[in-house]
């Protein structure tokens, strides 16, 4: 296989971006609520980012709520030029593990404007529809996004859990430029969506990328990662980043030594056989 597949990726055209990323959503408490167990190991590893290349950051509003932001924004304010943040809206807290999508213009607004004033940002460069709502006509919530895109609040717009269809939809109002749904080796529901994103320059954003520790039970994997001198989620990880070029891997931790070992899985290479090997894995 080739070894020389591009490490970065051009999101909307205009922002470089090195295609391992971070995922900010464990530097929360338990339940993705209130505030980490150790801030100070949280602040370490946002400060540890660039140190191993890593300069795309997502978030949300609902992580938390409201703290993941405040924490990249305390760890790392004022930001480097090349780092680039992206955040999400729509979608309420009401206790630990407990989410209530809410995509009403109204709300939306309130949204981005705390992330704005959170993450000390003049304008958020990729802001992602966390979930459509479907109590709110997809129209109006488009029409709010493509607003608050015009009076440069916005530089990109992404959305999350939606299909080709929603895409397509989408499309009509905005220039949608990624797209983040629930994908692993052994989660693979939404192939066509990746393949589409990948034929129409869409970056996909895979979520719960090594599927919650699931994808220890594979023997193939664990197989094969023996075989690399790595561990199972490098392994996992590794098959993400090669399996299609725009795919951005934001793996989420709250230790710095897990975050290395999540940049290293870039560099494993896995021979064409492997990834054929573990690509029929499809849990």
């Amino acid at each position: 296989m080739n070894s020389a597949i591009n490490k970065t990726y051009k999101l909307g055209g205009d922002l470089t971006i090195n295609r391992i990323g971070y995922g900010a959503m464990r530097i929360t408490g338990k339940g993705i609520w209130g505030a980490p167990e150790n801030k100070d190991e949280a602040i370490k590893v946002l400060q540890s980012l660039a140190a191993y290349g890593v300069n795309f950051i997502d978030t949300a509003d609902s992580y938390g709520p409201n703290v993941s932001e405040e924490l990249i924004a305390e760890a790392l304010y004022p930001y480097a030029p090349d780092l680039v943040i992206a955040t999400k809206g729509g979608f309420m807290r009401t206790g630990p593990n407990e989410w209530h999508i809410n995509s009403r213009p109204d709300h939306l607004k309130k949204a981005l404007e705390g992330s704005l004033k959170r993450l000390k940002l003049d304008r958020i460069d990729l802001y992602q529809l966390h979930r459509i709502d479907p109590k709110v006509p997809f129209e109006e919530t488009l029409k709010f996004l493509k607003q608050a895109q015009e009076e440069g609040l916005i530089r990109h717009i992404g959305l999350s859990e939606v299909s080709i269809a929603d895409i397509k939809k989408a499309s009509e109002f905005v220039k949608v430029v990624s797209l983040q749904n629930k994908y692993s080796i052994v989660y693979r529901n939404w192939e066509k969506e990746l393949q589409y994103c990948n034929e129409h320059d869409i970056a996909f954003i895979p979520w719960n990328p090594i599927n919650a520790g699931n994808i220890l039970f594979e023997e193939k994997l664990n197989a094969i990662a023996k075989q690399h001198n790595s561990t199972p989620q490098q392994v996992a990880l590794s098959w993400l980043f090669h399996h299609s070029p725009n795919i951005l891997l934001i793996p989420g931790t709250s230790k710095v030594g897990h975050l290395e070992e999540n940049v290293i899985a870039a560099s494993i290479v896995l021979t064409e056989d492997e990834m054929n090997e573990l690509g029929g894995i499809n849990g």
